[in-house]
């Protein structure tokens, strides 16, 4: 009898986070608990039993694609060519920018109440900063670049997401690859205007 519950309990568990993940990624955060339980086929109160909070659901959803995305930068930033490190990270974080909208709006939420995410996110911009100034320091990456403008392609890139889903990803790589084009250190950059304080706007958490 006790296996049986046990069993019973993974199995709804595992029917919740395959929920979740699904309409989070599609959808992005705005997808309700009610949804999620619709979508599980589980009650409220088992959808509660399991994740007392909306948060606590979303760190376990994610949890994947937080090793995903510390993947990405560390491989990047262990590339010994700084600019081909800092290219494959923007085409990458692109990518998972578009086919994953729910975990990017968690990434990217300054919620205090998100700590799992808090942590993460500084620790990876620091990485990419460190990165950043290697590509400059070789001369492939242009002088005036700040972090700030990563998170404006990475918010301008968004808008992909409400395209058809199998063409998706092709088109986050040549937008990547076109920002990528304006942000390479060239003799002939005209200055750019002054940056936006976008880290502090959308990613400090507060």
């Amino acid at each position: 009898m006790t296996h049986n519950l046990r069993a019973d309990a993974r199995e709804n568990r595992d029917k919740i986070l395959e929920a979740a993940r699904a309409l989070f990624s599609e959808r992005g955060l705005d997808a309700s608990m009610r949804d999620v339980a619709r979508d599980a086929g589980v009650g409220p109160a088992t959808l509660y039993r399991r994740f007392p909070t909306k948060q606590v659901l979303i760190d376990d959803v994610f949890a994947d694609e937080l090793r995903a995305c510390r993947g990405i930068v560390a491989d990047g930033c262990a590339d010994p060519d700084a600019w081909r490190g800092f290219s494959s990270v923007i085409e990458e974080l692109c990518v998972l920018n578009v086919e994953n909208t729910g975990f990017v709006d968690a990434f990217m939420s300054a919620n205090p109440r998100a700590p799992v995410f808090a942590h993460h996110r500084a620790a990876v911009l620091r990485q990419l900063e460190e990165l950043a100034a290697r590509a400059q320091r070789a001369g492939r990456l242009r002088r005036d670049f700040a972090i700030d403008d990563l998170v404006l392609v990475l918010l301008s890139c968004r808008g992909l997401s409400s395209i058809r889903p199998s063409i998706r990803a092709a088109a986050a790589r040549r937008f990547a690859a076109l920002a990528l084009d304006g942000l390479r250190e060239n003799a002939t950059n005209a200055a750019l205007p002054r940056k936006p304080d976008l880290v502090d706007e959308v990613l400090r958490t507060p």
